[in-house]
């Protein structure tokens, strides 16, 4: 991991604590459980759960457009807050068990308080970016990141529920699957680092190269995503490797073994999807007649064609390529990453 990216994360990390309230409330210990802070019994254990990608891309996008990164902590906090509301819904969604290999927030407390603490999460989220003003930052500003924060959790619902959808169907085609990661990933990942920006300087040129690059940035770490939950490891992952085809996920080197496999592989690939439901002991067929696809070649050269793009818009925004360094080289640790 980048030792700058580190240090970011302690700093995040800090400003998280500072927002999500430590009360005697149930809700209170569900967050800080979900987040790593303290174990079911209210006792502090290890450190946050998550690589804090998107505040951290809020920060870097902020110093390499000329900005103050400890004036906009509470806008980055923002961000993962927003990420960690659609984990704890998601995870109700999926009805996924374990996230970083302990027992999720609704399997624990039930679905009916899990979704109170994906509700509290997002409000805390909101009550964030409003602690900018604290620190010298205008009104007018704050409105407009209220506004990209708000464009990207719609859109994020909208991909969510396309993903939902696209488990039930068998002809979800790569068109279908890169407008849903658009949504339910890149748009997040995109309001982030357009954020970041947006604080440092009001140069519309700037602020646009940097959702752009954002968002491809956002669509090569869904697809790198893709490619761990399935022939990731899973004690690095933090989640199952069987959880995506058990739940009959349309990532895309599904789709693209769905489209491209042939003969025999073809009919037993579309007779596993077409079922209700894929037992376990069927995971190892669809891998292998994956493998014999070519999904994960396939999946690599989009993720890396995702990845250069986002590369040509931090080139086009025209900043010193010494302010961008440490952006760069995050970025680049975000596409080799094994967790």
């Amino acid at each position: 991991m980048p030792e700058n990216l580190a240090t970011l994360q302690d700093k995040v990390e800090y400003q998280l604590k500072r927002i999500i309230y430590s009360k005697p409330l149930l809700v209170y210990d569900m967050l800080q459980y979900h987040l790593g802070w303290q174990d079911i019994k209210g006792h502090p254990h290890g450190k946050y759960f998550g690589k804090l990608i998107r505040p951290c891309l809020c920060l870097l996008s902020c110093q390499a457009a000329g900005g103050n990164t400890s004036q906009i902590l509470p806008a980055a906090a923002s961000l993962e807050l927003i990420h960690n509301f659609s984990l704890i819904h998601d995870d109700i969604e999926d009805t996924s068990c374990e996230r970083h290999n302990q027992p999720t927030v609704w399997k624990l407390w039930g679905q009916p308080q899990a979704i109170n603490a994906g509700d509290a999460m997002f409000t805390l989220a909101y009550l964030a970016l409003l602690k900018l003003r604290e620190n010298g930052v205008s009104y007018a500003k704050i409105m407009r990141s209220v506004q990209i924060l708000s464009e990207a959790c719609l859109k994020l619902c909208e991909g969510q529920s396309m993903d939902i959808t696209h488990e039930k169907r068998i002809d979800v085609s790569s068109e279908d699957y890169l407008k849903m990661i658009a949504q339910k990933t890149a748009a997040l990942i995109a309001a982030s680092t357009s954020i970041g920006a947006y604080l440092a300087t009001e140069d519309e040129r700037i602020l646009s190269s940097f959702y752009e690059f954002g968002k491809n940035l956002g669509m090569a770490y869904q697809i790198h995503d893709d490619i761990l939950g399935i022939w990731g490891v899973e004690g690095k992952t933090g989640k199952s490797i069987k959880s995506d085809i058990l739940l009959k996920k349309k990532t895309l080197p599904v789709i693209y073994g769905l489209e491209n496999s042939t003969g025999k592989n073809k009919k037993n690939l579309d007779k596993l999807y077409s079922q209700s439901s894929i037992e376990e002991e069927d995971i190892i067929k669809v891998v292998e007649i994956l493998n014999k696809s070519g999904a994960m070649n396939h999946a690599q050269k989009l993720e890396q064609h995702y990845y250069q793009q986002a590369l040509a818009q931090l080139d086009a925004v025209g900043i010193d390529p010494f302010r961008q360094a440490p952006l760069r080289e995050v970025v680049h640790f975000l596409i080799s990453r094994d967790y």
